[in-house]
């Protein structure tokens, strides 16, 4: 008996010297930095910015840590937060630089500026009095953005009017919306495009998924792909739509947190129509908690490519400044116990390029062995096989067709030239179309000219040169692997090259046709009218609707038994 208690005696004196050497070598350390940081600040040779040299000092603590713990400034933080909570200040238009103005490519339902009656297709010459030729990008940024002041004043040209306009808008909440696309692909299936998990997006998607219903909805494909995640709740309440009551949806655990499960509280409104859910390789976050969990419980086949792999819950921890630090707590688990953060090293992540990920993706149909590497888990109901190792791998994997994609498409899609072409065309174009179209007969009749085309391809032209000197465009890289351009020479000979922008423009025709073909429909029908058109090229969906179609081959996917 003595001796045990000698014995407890010396664990419990070690471990208190332990601690009260951990607490004063940490107290050491927070003295030492504070009197760095006042002796730079008395004795340094020049002037210095105290604020931002304590940043610097803070942005570097994260460093060591995860990718996703980081600190942000007031300015950041007020962004993001109005992102997630639904809504921000501002007039409530999205605009595309012109020459000598900005056109209003869309105007927000709801929003200050829809209320003052600015309308899509306008373009802004002024604000405040200042003409847009005389303001830098970034100070038209700055005037548009600008909080200091409730109230601006645009100067609008409008289609058939001799002289501009002139609005004066308040500042207000502009409403985002999460949910970007609903409507019926035919009879029994419908579509729901949803590109976050903000505060707002269970309340839209509870009413979507009702107008749904009312439509004749039986099935569901919800479309996941690039939804880089968000508010963990909001992946919660979705989810909860689909499952029954008591139903295990997600469970975190950390050091310093025990572990902890969520469930469902009631039964969801839709539990027996048959869902996909779309995911690729930016689906993220909050998507992989809705994929994880209705794929673990059977629920749903998932349809695309592996997902990103992100796992880490973050907490929030706001100062007085509006700065504020996300701080990685603890990780997330789907139901059957599969960790979706992918590795990382430090805040380095290990991605493979572009071209092998898609390679990997590509082997993934043809070679079985290239799943023996990843961890293998049983679903809860059907027992069948589904995989761990960083992200959600789909039950039905689609590869991403670069065939058409030439080295310079993405680059067409911010050109002044595409922007201009596009107004000049809708400008033209928007009431006969308005008048002899609706977005159905729309996208089955509808053809984008070959004189747009051409149009185009002219002011491209000319443009080429500007684009030698951009410092995005020379640093990016193609899909596609025997076409990329190692080096800028390369590049400034291949683009001063006729011959070779004409090989580029048709390898990417029908791609550029869709896209123009989209951007108008957004700019009469809004982003429904933009989904039904830019999804003739959503190799997933429609994967996913023959697999909906053909109930022996959902099932087979599901695991369900004859």
């Amino acid at each position: 008996m003595k001796n045990r208690f000698i014995s407890c005696f010396f664990v419990f004196y070690f471990i208190s010297c332990s601690y009260k050497y951990s607490k004063v070598s940490r107290d050491f350390t927070i003295q030492k930095l504070n009197t760095i940081i006042k002796s730079i600040e008395n004795l340094y040779v020049d002037t210095i910015d105290s604020g931002k040299l304590i940043e610097n000092v803070i942005s570097s603590l994260f460093q060591k840590l995860d990718p996703y713990s980081n600190y942000m400034n007031s300015e950041e933080a007020k962004d993001m937060n109005n992102f997630l909570q639904g809504n921000f200040d501002g007039i409530g238009i999205q605009f595309s630089p012109l020459v000598n103005s900005l056109y209003v490519v869309q105007v927000i339902h709801g929003s200050p500026s829809e209320k003052v009656g600015i309308m899509a297709g306008d373009r802004i010459i002024a604000i405040n009095d200042t003409l847009i030729s005389e303001m830098k990008d970034v100070n038209v940024a700055r005037q548009m953005r600008c909080h200091n002041s409730p109230t601006i004043n645009l100067k609008i040209m409008r289609i058939n009017n001799c002289d501009p306009i002139t609005f004066k808008i308040i500042r207000d909440k502009v409403p985002i919306s999460s949910l970007d696309a609903f409507y019926m692909i035919n009879k029994k299936t419908g579509y729901v495009k949803l590109t976050s998990f903000a505060s707002t997006t269970y309340n839209e998607f509870k009413i979507i998924l009702k107008n749904l219903q009312l439509n004749g909805l039986k099935n569901l494909i919800l479309d996941l792909q690039d939804n880089g995640g968000g508010y963990l709740q909001s992946a919660i309440d979705i989810a909860s739509q689909f499952l029954k009551k008591n139903d295990l949806i997600v469970y975190t655990k950390g050091f310093h947190q025990k572990q902890k499960n969520i469930y469902t509280q009631i039964d969801g409104s839709f539990l027996n129509g048959k869902i996909i859910v779309l995911i690729n390789e930016t689906t993220a976050s909050s998507s992989e908690i809705v994929a994880g969990a209705l794929q673990d419980w059977d629920r749903a086949v998932i349809v695309g490519r592996k997902s990103f792999g992100k796992g880490l819950v973050q907490c929030p921890v706001f100062f007085l400044d509006g700065s504020m630090i996300k701080l990685t707590t603890a990780r997330y688990y789907t139901p059957t116990g599969r960790f979706i953060q992918k590795k990382y090293d430090n805040r380095k992540f290990c991605n493979k390029d572009s071209i092998n990920y898609y390679n990997s993706i590509r082997r993934s149909h043809l070679d079985s062995t290239y799943f023996d590497n990843l961890v293998k888990y049983s679903t809860l109901l059907n027992k069948r096989v589904v995989y761990g190792g960083g992200g959600i791998m789909p039950d039905c994997s689609i590869s991403a067709d670069t065939s058409q994609h030439a080295d310079i498409y993405n680059y067409i899609f911010t050109s002044k030239s595409f922007n201009e072409c596009i107004a000049d065309y809708i400008d033209k174009y928007r009431n006969f179309i308005r008048k002899n179209y609706n977005i159905n007969t729309y996208k089955s009749q509808f053809n984008v000219s070959n004189t747009l085309l051409n149009s185009l391809f002219e002011k491209f032209q000319k443009e080429k040169f500007e684009m030698l000197n951009n410092k995005n465009f020379l640093s990016y890289n193609s899909f596609n692997g025997s076409n990329r351009v190692k080096n800028k020479k390369k590049i400034i000979l291949d683009l001063l090259s006729t011959e070779y922008m004409i090989k580029q423009f048709k390898k990417s025709k029908f791609l550029i046709k869709l896209k123009i073909k989209a951007l108008i429909a957004r700019n009469i029908w809004g982003m429904n009218g933009y989904y039904k058109i830019i999804n003739d090229k959503n190799d997933a969906l429609k994967k996913a609707i023959e697999i909906m179609n053909n109930n022996e081959m959902y099932d087979k996917l599901l695991g369900k038994q004859k």
